[in-house]
């Protein structure tokens, strides 16, 4: 038998919130962000999974967009970080890519290299997050040095918000104004929402949205929020008990004794670690075995973990157990761990992934 260790990616509940963010965009449409492959949950099979309604999907470099396109995905695709050098715009301009430019340097390239089939561009400002982007000021400069260039066929519009996933609005409201008033009288399709935008912020809601973290079933709010009744988790990370055994009081559990019980204890060790991918969380983090919540009990090890099973006698070697998904989701985890859930899902690591099309049909 192999180790017990695995991820089932539920693709129904992946359209599920696919189409939930769609009707968030309105008349808009929605980029599916499977960067990162796909947060973790596979790229191709996600990609494929979406590719008969998506508008389009983005990822980060043109290696994962090539990558895509080998595997047959047709649909409209965007490189959310461009290009890094000059001979990959060959590339984007013979698979059809989009791209987006950020920096005065990523133009100055662009100029210097007629392409022979024309190319999308999707202009970025910094309008306040101050990573990636434009500044305000010159915008509109960058902004026709691209439109003289017959290779360039559209230029859309583009920002990214850095507080949209807080309560406290303000400074999301002044990114919008700084972006509204810099492409004010431009022509052009406009993008800013990302997940938080799209579900917190109306006014984010432009001609192309791009969620991301959402559509794998996660919240992308630190504080709880009523969009997290309406997503569907999309993986479950799965393991079992490998082990069991009663400790008397006083016994320190695992690596440095983090955790020392204080009664008669029966613990039990599950098939799972921070080489699965699973965060050093502490003491008292939920876990479910046989669908029953039990807590974390000492350090989180490179291949295992200990739970207390001290109210359920019943528990034995094999039985099942779930990390997080559907009874336990992702977001819950997360903050007890300290962390994001952006994090645990591209931390997966040596699990292996299964893909479930419906709830009777499982392909490995």
């Amino acid at each position: 038998m192999s180790r017990p260790a695995r991820a089932v990616i539920h693709l129904d509940a992946l359209k599920h919130n696919y189409r939930l963010a769609k009707s968030l965009s309105g008349k808009g449409k929605a980029l599916a962000v499977v960067k990162a492959d796909a947060y973790g949950h596979g790229a191709i099979p996600c990609a494929r999974s979406l590719s008969e309604e998506a508008d389009g999907f983005a990822v980060a470099c043109i290696e994962e967009a090539l990558e895509l396109r080998a595997a047959g995905i047709s649909n409209r695709l965007l490189i959310l970080e461009g290009f890094f050098d000059q001979s990959e715009l060959i590339d984007v301009a013979s698979e059809s890519l989009d791209i987006v430019v950020h920096n005065p340097e990523q133009i100055k390239q662009l100029e210097q290299t007629p392409l022979e089939k024309p190319i999308r561009v999707w202009l970025k400002m910094d309008s306040g997050m101050h990573r990636v982007g434009i500044l305000p000021g010159h915008y509109r400069e960058a902004w026709t040095r691209l439109e003289q260039l017959p290779w360039v066929s559209e230029i859309l519009l583009m920002t990214h918000l850095s507080c949209a996933d807080q309560t406290d609005t303000g400074y999301t409201r002044q990114q919008l104004e700084v972006f509204e008033q810099h492409t004010l009288g431009l022509p052009g399709e406009r993008s800013i929402a990302n997940s938080a935008g799209l579900i917190h912020c109306a006014s984010a809601r432009a001609d192309w949205s791009r969620p991301g973290l959402m559509l794998y079933g996660a919240s992308p709010f630190d504080h709880c929020h009523d969009i997290e009744a309406r997503l569907r988790p999309v993986m479950a990370l799965h393991s079992a008990i490998i082990n069991i055994k009663e400790v008397p009081a006083g016994s320190p559990v695992g690596y440095a004794g983090t955790a020392v019980t204080n009664k008669t204890t029966r613990l039990g060790v599950i098939a799972m670690g921070y080489a699965d991918g699973y965060p050093l969380a502490p003491n008292g983090t939920p876990v479910l075995v046989n669908g029953q919540s039990v807590p974390l009990t000492g350090r989180v090890s490179m291949d295992m973990l200990t739970v207390d099973l001290s109210e359920m006698a019943d528990v034995k070697v094999g039985d099942p157990v779930l990390l997080w998904g559907k009874d336990l989701p992702v977001v819950e985890v997360a903050r007890y761990a300290g962390t994001i859930p952006y994090q645990l899902f591209c931390n997966i690591n040596r699990v292996p992934l299964s893909y479930q099309h419906s709830a009777s049909k499982e392909v490995v």
